[in-house]
């Protein structure tokens, strides 16, 4: 452990709270998803909020992506064997990307909301 000297943060600040105020940014911590009071004080203090995003739309996103991603790569492998690309390969990836746009769409939406 660096000596107290060492630190790279050495200008200290110090306030008080009351108990329904510590409860509270004891509670606003937890919805932010931050355990260390320092930590989130500074965010607060240098960053004036703090945003909790939750990804699992994006990791759905990236889910569906790869899935039309490795379709689409057998679709190319067929067609250049066999020169021809169906009808049927287009329309499945067709079917497969509307849930994609539609996950982008809900994604968007939440975003333009912060």
């Amino acid at each position: 452990m660096r000596d107290k000297d060492e630190r790279r943060r050495s200008v200290r600040v110090m306030f008080r709270l009351d108990e329904a105020e510590a409860a509270l940014m004891e509670e606003k911590m937890a919805e932010a998803g931050i355990q260390n009071r320092e930590a989130y004080i500074r965010r607060m203090v240098l960053d004036g909020y703090v945003l909790k995003l939750d990804f699992s739309d994006v990791r759905r996103m990236v889910w569906l992506l790869s899935n039309v991603a490795s379709n689409l790569n057998q679709i190319a492998k067929r067609a250049n064997e066999t020169r021809s690309v169906s009808t049927g390969d287009v329309q499945a990836l067709q079917a497969e990307l509307n849930p994609l746009w539609g996950e982008l769409r809900s994604v968007m939406r939440t975003l333009a909301k912060l």
